[in-house]
């Protein structure tokens, strides 16, 4: 397993993933649009609930401001389904069951849980350019409060 982490600068890693709703979601789709991607450790958990109903409560104002949020969990379409369904949430969810895509952007490796050293996703969110370069990478956010703090880092807090 490598820790590789993106940097700004870097291109980031170009994907296609199935989404909630079975279609296929590329990077490429959304050239020329700044792209808010954040992976998350599990659909419908109570941190990644809270993490994506954040995002959903908050979708207008970044769209306004020419984002787009995608998210990516190792979970599979149909659970996402669920997820989206039950929390109306109202932006891509995206499955990366082979994790090849966590591991591309440096958001699975070792992480501490209740004191413990264990392999998992690391709750990352990456902010990209619209040519697909990473203009901010954070690793291990805390699901509440980080769109706030976020918004604030891109200049709309």
């Amino acid at each position: 397993m490598t820790d590789t982490r993106l940097e700004p600068g870097d291109a980031a890693p170009e994907f296609t993933l199935t989404a909630a709703d079975g279609s296929s979601v590329s990077l490429s789709d959304y050239r020329g649009k700044r792209v808010i991607l954040y992976f998350y450790p599990a659909a419908m958990t109570p941190g990644c609930t809270k993490q994506a109903c954040d995002f959903r409560d908050n979708l207008a104002q970044l769209t306004s401001e020419g984002f787009v949020v995608l998210g990516v969990s190792k979970d599979a379409p149909a659970k996402l389904a669920k997820f989206v369904e039950r929390d109306a949430l109202t932006f891509p969810l995206l499955s990366d069951t082979s994790l090849e895509v966590h591991k591309a952007y440096g958001a699975f490796g070792l992480k501490k849980l209740y004191g413990k050293e264990i392999e998992g996703v690391l709750r990352s969110t990456f902010v990209l350019d619209g040519d697909g370069k990473v203009e901010l990478a954070l690793y291990n956010v805390k699901a509440t409060g980080h769109v706030a703090s976020l918004k604030k880092k891109i200049g709309l807090g």
